[in-house]
Parts: structure tokens; C-alpha cells; sequence
């Protein structure tokens, strides 16, 4: 093995037992599982492209959310699908969450392993594998939820939760604008809610209703006014079943982009915000309370890379491409280096356009780049490294990425 990269951590041979450049990634975990600290490993340390976790943007996130929350009497159920990590799972619960949002099994499953309870599955979960898995979980955390949006999948739980003895806990899914999943607001969600209540093995809990095609509508009027629009019928038939004495309790839904928005509806009863956590340049282009940029939340994800190539004056190229970057927005990640874009030039490969060559960038440098689109850019990484100013303090695996 070249002794210059040694499991994700920098170390030059003539220093490989040095600090600052002396601890591979497997002496680093082992360190922190004694309680001791990375002293003198910093980001210029690590094998590059790596994700990056600001921590105090993070934590700084948590609070600003939590204390929303607070504010406006509303509960937090976060959805893990944009960090698929139980580290930050933990911290968002110690901060007052009453547990998670899960877009999947997989995701629940590593979540309930972690210790985390309050469980809400927001996908169906269609098909005996999934049905079977939900089943497991359940009599793991008894409280667990999940959605459905059709009769027929209704009926399919409720076979199997009675021939195995446990009780499902269901949240009617139901569809604002999106055409993605759920049942239309209104009439029918309210008759797939009389159908569950009467179906054995199964308790209806309430409405599930998120509407993405909301979240990232640009300038705060124009979302506030489609937000309410969409919300206001699935809000309406969480307060009809009630009106009609069925037992729905939750009324749960929101985003980062609309969490200001939502949690003044009333029937809400919770925001499963996601992004806010660690945020990403899609969120930020949509404009917020105060101007074009929204800046509720910091950026705190960014992917670290180094300069790998300089051969000419008005470009240079970094060790980030196509495989460090999610690539379903139109737009390329934010430089963190003033007047310096992006664009990429292939699956490793990405290229810095500069101003001033001499001054901006040198071979070898460091450069940081906020991600286009958080929940998938996180899902190329096995783990986060977890910094405070230019010092790595901790590692988190995304234990949950992949699908399995």
C-alpha cells in the first residue's frame, strides 16, 4: 500500500508516524471509541473527496429548528432520508424531536438498530418482503409507523399483521399536488381512513401529506401561497376523520422550505423537515423571509477535494466529479472561494473557473464545495467527517445509505 493514503487519511511517507499526518482512518474510529480526541488531524489531513460536516453550522441548525418548534408548539418528526446517519438522528431527538421520518424500511431498520424509536416509514411498504420487515420492526418498536394510500395495500397488512400477532400503527398517505403517492385529499382519504379503522391488526393514527412541489417554489409569498393552497384539503381531511370519530391523532407533514409556513397551519400537528439539518445550494436559491437567498439555515455539508491539476491560467481541476457529486439539479455545487464556479469535466474529475489564477488557487490546495442537493450526495459517502473549524473532532458512518 503507498503510504502517502492510508484508509481515507493523508499521511506522507517521510511522516507516516508524525503528527499531524500520523493517524490512519482505523486509528482515528479507535481513538474516538476510547473518548479521546483526533488531536492534530485536521481537514488538509484527509484523502480527498471526502463529506464534510461543519459542526457548529450543524448545531446551530438543530437549535434554530428546535426552538421553531418550541415557539409555535409543534412537534418535530425529522426525516433521516437526507442524512441517513443515527448520529444526527440522536442529536435531533436530544434537541426535542419526538422521533423520525424514514423514506424507507432499509432506513428504519438501521435507525431502530441505533436505538431510535418514534419511527414513521413514509413510503409504502408494498410486497411481503417489505410487509414482513415492517412486521419485525414493529415488535422491535411497537410504535412504528407507516403510510397507505389504497385499499387493496390496506387489506394486505392487515392479513398479515393478524397472522403474526402484532398491531400496525397507519398513517393515511395522501397526495397534495405531487402525483407521486397518496390518496386524493378529501372524501376518498377519509373513507381509506374509516377502511383501516375497521380492518383488524391495524390502528389508524392519522394523515400523512407532504408536498415537495412546495418546498422549493422560489420567493417566501409565492410558497406560503402554494403551501397553504395544497395543505389546507389534507389538513381538512385529518379534521374530518376526527370530526367523524375515528381515532387520527397526527397530522404530519412540512419541509425545510416550508416549515415557517406550515407549522402556522392549523391541524398541523407535526413537521418532518429534513434538509434544515445540513442544507445544500437547491435550498438556498429559493429566497426566504428576507431576500433571494434563504438563509433560515447554514450550510454546513460541503465536499472537501484537492487541486490535482494547474496547466493552464483560467482553469484549474479538482479530484471531485460526477461520483462526488449528486447530479439531479441543474445547477453545479457553490465554490467556497470567492468568484470561483464549477463545472464538471468527468467521473473524477472537476473544474474550477478563475479570475485570478495566482491568487485563487495553487496545486495541492484544499477547496470546499457546498452540494447541489443534500439527501443524495449524502448517499455516495460511507461516512462524514465531522469538523469544527479545520479540526476533524468526530467520525459518522451514514449508516443507512444504499438500499437493501
Amino acid at each position: 500500500m503507498n503510504p502517502s493514503t492510508v484508509a481515507g487519511v493523508q499521511t506522507p511517507a517521510s511522516a507516516a508516524t508524525s503528527k499531524p499526518n500520523g493517524y490512519d482512518l482505523a486509528e482515528v474510529e479507535r481513538r474516538l471509541a476510547k473518548g479521546k480526541g483526533i488531536e492534530g488531524v485536521s481537514k488538509q489531513d484527509l484523502a480527498t473527496p471526502s463529506l464534510i460536516l461543519d459542526l457548529d453550522a450543524f448545531e446551530s441548525n438543530i437549535r434554530t429548528m428546535a426552538e421553531h418548534a418550541k415557539a409555535h408548539s409543534i412537534n418535530l418528526r425529522p426525516h433521516v432520508k437526507t442524512h441517513k446517519t443515527p448520529e444526527i438522528a440522536k442529536r435531533q431527538i436530544a434537541a426535542g424531536a419526538l422521533g423520525v421520518c424514514c423514506a424507507t424500511i432499509r432506513e428504519a431498520e438501521v435507525m431502530s438498530d441505533a436505538g431510535i424509536g418514534g419511527l414513521l416509514v413514509t413510503s409504502e411498504c408494498v410486497g411481503p418482503n417489505k410487509m414482513a420487515r415492517l412486521i419485525r420492526l414493529t415488535r422491535q418498536r411497537p410504535e412504528t409507523m407507516s403510510t397507505v394510500d389504497n385499499p387493496w395495500h390496506a387489506e394486505r397488512l392487515s392479513e398479515a399483521a393478524t397472522a403474526s400477532g402484532v398491531t400496525l400503527n397507519v398513517m393515511v398517505d395522501t397526495d397534495p399536488i405531487g402525483r407521486r403517492s397518496g390518496v386524493a385529499p378529501g372524501a376518498l382519504a377519509v373513507e381509506l381512513g374509516k377502511k383501516i379503522d375497521s380492518l383488524p391488526g391495524l390502528r389508524l393514527r392519522g394523515v400523512h401529506g407532504y408536498s415537495g412541489a412546495s418546498s422549493h417554489v422560489t420567493g417566501f409569498a409565492a410558497r406560503k401561497e402554494h403551501s397553504e393552497s395544497v395543505m389546507t384539503p389534507v389538513i381538512g381531511s385529518f379534521l374530518a376523520m376526527q370530526k367523524a370519530g375515528l381515532p387520527a391523532e397526527i397530522m404530519s407533514g412540512g419541509s425545510t422550505g416550508t416549515y415557517n409556513i406550515d407549522s402556522e397551519l392549523e391541524g398541523m400537528t407535526e413537521l418532518q423537515v429534513g434538509s434544515y439539518v445540513v442544507m445544500d445550494v437547491d435550498y438556498r436559491r429559493i429566497g426566504g423571509r428576507s431576500g433571494e437567498v434563504y438563509t433560515d439555515f447554514q450550510p454546513a455539508l460541503t465536499v472537501l477535494s484537492t487541486v490535482m491539476s494547474k496547466c493552464h491560467d483560467d482553469i484549474a481541476t479538482i479530484d471531485a466529479g460526477l461520483k462526488a457529486f449528486s447530479t439531479d439539479r441543474a445547477f453545479p455545487p457553490d465554490v467556497l472561494l470567492p468568484g470561483v464556479t464549477f463545472s464538471f469535466n468527468g467521473d473524477e474529475h472537476g473544474r474550477l473557473h478563475l479570475k485570478d489564477a495566482e491568487k485563487e488557487v495553487k496545486l495541492g490546495d484544499k477547496v470546499e464545495l457546498i452540494v447541489p442537493h443534500c439527501d443524495p450526495n449524502v448517499n455516495l459517502y460511507d461516512r462524514m467527517f465531522v469538523c469544527k473549524g479545520d479540526q476533524v473532532v468526530e467520525i459518522w458512518p451514514v449508516a443507512a445509505r444504499g438500499h437493501v
